[in-house]
């Protein structure tokens, strides 16, 4: 059974920084893209960021470029969004699923992990 299981969450001040974690199971994770998602209150579940199957290469909203990096460690089955430069804007729900950038994500999801950027 495919799991998706977010972390790393919180309520943090615009310009400081998060990182999330994602532990993926029930399927092969080196052998595939991995994403984070963010869906705001009212708005639809974007894609935010990608990362091919050994990490070699990534992807990224323009809204996030240069303040967010995706990672993952095929080691621990798990993927990571480090996000800088924090903002009001960023605030959302964020999830992890399969796939790379632009494909259809898998049915699965997880919980996410909820973002509040606020002063």
């Amino acid at each position: 059974q495919v799991q998706f299981v977010e972390s790393g969450g919180g309520l943090v001040q615009p310009g400081e920084s998060l990182r999330l974690s994602c532990a993926a199971s029930g399927f092969a994770f080196s052998r595939y893209a991995m994403s984070w998602y963010r869906q705001a209150p009212g708005k639809q579940r974007e894609l935010v960021a990608s990362v091919t199957r050994i990490g070699i290469s990534t992807n990224y909203a323009d809204s996030v470029k240069g303040r967010f990096a995706i990672s993952r460690d095929n080691a621990k089955n798990t993927s990571y969004l480090q996000m800088n430069s924090l903002n009001p804007e960023d605030t959302a729900v964020y999830y992890c699923n399969a796939g790379g950038w632009g494909t259809v994500p898998w049915p699965s999801w997880g919980q996410g992990t909820q973002v509040t950027v606020a002063s």
